[in-house]
């Protein structure tokens, strides 16, 4: 009996567990996980060598589309169509990147220009400073030795093209090079080395740190050490030290000289920053209008759908009835086969209405969705709108003058062009400051020192002040011993200065042009607005005209229809009476359309889309929005 317990007890949680699984959520509709990078985690000094971590992409849809699911169907409204699209739609999560793509072109551009280039350990294998032994004292003295020393390697740092002048490197560089070498040079004339091969050991440090000022210069703090141990005698010290420390700086006093030039780039990256939510609203104003015509062009042709069902069914039964009549001989044949004919009319018109149906579906899904139909479940769902395109008695439209102000204020594109314009305005700096010519002025400060023990095989040194050790190089640096300063000033300018002319000339040029074309914007947006309410004006009128015509069509299709059963028409007649019918319904129908596209571009033009429909830009650009979406209790008939 105990074991039997256990059993059961057993299968009862297998079976909990199971129904647990059965009824989670699915992959596809897992909660979305924010696209923001992270920066690694780690001590302060490491982390600038980390890379960021990038979230993968997201392809899962959100639950909201689950929470709407009832049956294979989907019931929605037209504001759970534009919650879907703006957490689903790719587009959408394509614009999400923008965003955080401008913060780090804002930190690219902080970082200033690009990075010096950087000299490699092989030219510097063997280097030891001037006077220093053998092979310095030859360097020191203008005699080349080939391969004994390579401080004559090239060491040209990156050359950069652009227009105007380069942004100094803002961050401060750090570079460290240190070398080992072992030497041996066979000496053709041993006159000063006293031996046949020259073998030198040595080590060569070598640290400085670059900073680059906005101003339009730059300082760098260069400690170099070399260390030099050779097998000659006439080295009078031997092993020897050599350290120095050098402050060099440099500054441009024309070209390339000023914040404003030399900040021009992070300016820009700055307005582009601060007009990502302003960009992002655009693309949402257009999702949200697709998604919204989409939408009621579904609900329409549902709509459709059931006035083509409706004229089906009324001739099928004018045909029945007309078959009766024949049958009684009340009736010729011909008649019947018009009547017919009509019945197949009416039912091509009714498969024409449900592929339309079907197409304007596909279209709603796949802005719907991220997975678009290649997930089976949606593919197979039936979208079933809850909401209908409902015409109100009046537009209540503002004065045209009010409309033109929210649209000036609001539009993004306006918007856009005004922070296109102050970042060419900012860029200009950089091509006017090319212009000047180029004068750079040079300082540089290096403190020097030299010790060493005594050769034991050479001749002592008169003065006793180098015998020492690296305390002793050092404390000669510190006390400025042996001090070397240098100023000086680099000028150079091109004749006739053409390209740098035309670079001005041309930037001002297109300056003046976008003015102009914002100018045109700002005046096509009064045309637009005027055009907009003006739409609206007339669809409401199509509208009216069409439902009174379809109403029209309905009594005489009914009166027809009595004079027929009277004997007074004939078959034709009121064949001819359902085809106007049916033309009528189309046509209310495509009115119908036609103002909820004209409601809907009007709230386009003066910028009212997201406000008119309850969206946040930021609930927008997070992936998720607020708002909860119920089924309704009662769910609309299916045509």
């Amino acid at each position: 009996m105990r074991c039997r317990r256990r059993l059961l007890d057993v299968l009862r949680r297998h079976i909990a567990l199971g129904l647990c699984f059965a009824c989670a959520v699915p992959a596809g509709w897992a909660q979305q996980q924010s696209i923001a990078p992270e920066k690694a985690h780690a001590p302060y000094f490491l982390r600038p060598y980390l890379a960021t971590d990038v979230p993968p992409i997201r392809l899962a849809n959100s639950v909201r589309m689950r929470d709407l699911i009832r049956a294979g169907k989907l019931y929605l409204t037209a504001q759970d169509a534009v919650a879907l699209a703006l957490e689903n739609n790719i587009d959408v999560e394509i614009a999400r990147y923008n965003p955080l793509i401008d913060e780090w072109q804002l930190e690219r551009a902080q970082a200033g220009g690009a990075l010096p280039g950087v000299p490699s350990a092989s030219s510097q294998v063997g280097s030891v400073s001037s006077g220093q032994g053998v092979a310095g004292s030859q360097a020191a003295a203008g005699i080349n030795t080939g391969g004994q020393n390579g401080s004559n390697g090239a060491r040209a740092n990156a050359t950069i093209s652009q227009i105007g002048p380069v942004t100094p490197t803002l961050d401060a560089v750090i570079q460290d090079t240190s070398v080992f070498s072992h030497v041996s040079a066979p000496q053709v004339d041993p006159v000063q080395s006293l031996v046949p091969n020259l073998i030198s050991n040595s080590r060569t440090y070598n640290f400085s740190v670059n900073q680059g000022f906005l101003t339009g210069g730059s300082a760098t703090v260069t400690y170099h050490e070399s260390y030099l141990n050779e097998n000659t005698p006439t080295d009078i010290l031997n092993p020897s030290v050599a350290p120095y420390l050098q402050f060099s700086i440099q500054h441009n006093f024309l070209s390339g000289f000023g914040v404003g030039v030399n900040s021009r780039t992070i300016s820009v990256a700055r307005n582009n920053l601060k007009s990502a939510d302003v960009t992002f609203k655009g693309q949402l104003i257009g999702i949200v209008v697709n998604a919204l015509n989409l939408y009621y062009g579904l609900a329409a042709d549902y709509e459709d759908l059931k006035a083509k069902q409706s004229a089906l069914v009324v001739a099928q039964q004018f045909y029945q009835n007309n078959k009766k009549q024949v049958e009684l001989g009340t009736m010729a044949p011909l008649d019947v086969t018009t009547a017919q004919a009509q019945v197949a009319s009416t039912q091509q018109d009714l498969v024409i209405s449900q592929t339309t149906l079907q197409q304007q579906e596909v279209q709603l899904k796949n802005v719907l969705s991220r997975t678009g139909l290649a997930d089976p479940l949606w593919r197979e769902v039936q979208i079933i709108p809850i909401d209908r395109i409902v015409v109100p008695e009046k537009d209540n439209l503002p004065p045209l003058k009010e409309l033109v102000a929210r649209a000036l204020a609001s539009r993004t594109d306006i918007a856009l062009e005004k922070v296109n314009l102050a970042n060419s305005e900012v860029s200009t700096l950089g091509t006017k400051s090319g212009v000047l010519p180029l004068l750079e002025g040079l300082a540089t400060l290096r403190q020097a020192g030299v010790a060493g023990p005594t050769n034991p095989i050479g001749i002592v040194p008169a003065d006793t002040y180098f015998i020492g050790g690296m305390r002793n190089a050092l404390g000669q640096v510190f006390r400025r011993d042996f001090p070397t300063e240098n100023a000086g000033a680099f000028f150079s300018a091109t004749l006739r200065n053409q390209t740098a002319q035309a670079d001005y000339a041309i930037d001002q040029f297109q300056l003046r042009q976008s003015q102009l074309q914002n100018q045109k914007d700002l005046n096509q947006i009064v045309v637009d607005v005027s055009n907009g309410a003006i739409e609206l004006q007339q669809a409401r009128v199509r509208y009216e005209a069409a439902v009174k015509n379809r109403v029209l069509e309905e009594q005489l299709l009914d009166a027809e229809q009595k004079r027929f059963s009277l004997g007074a028409s004939t078959t034709f007649n009121v064949v001819t009476q359902q085809r106007d019918l049916a033309t009528a319904q189309s046509n209310e129908v495509a009115a119908l359309v036609s103002y909820s596209n004209a409601r809907v571009a009007l709230d386009q033009v003066i910028g009212a889309t997201l406000d008119e429909n309850h969206i946040s830009v930021q609930e927008a650009l997070s992936g998720r929005l607020a708002r909860q979406s119920v089924v309704p209790a009662s769910l609309p008939s299916q045509p």
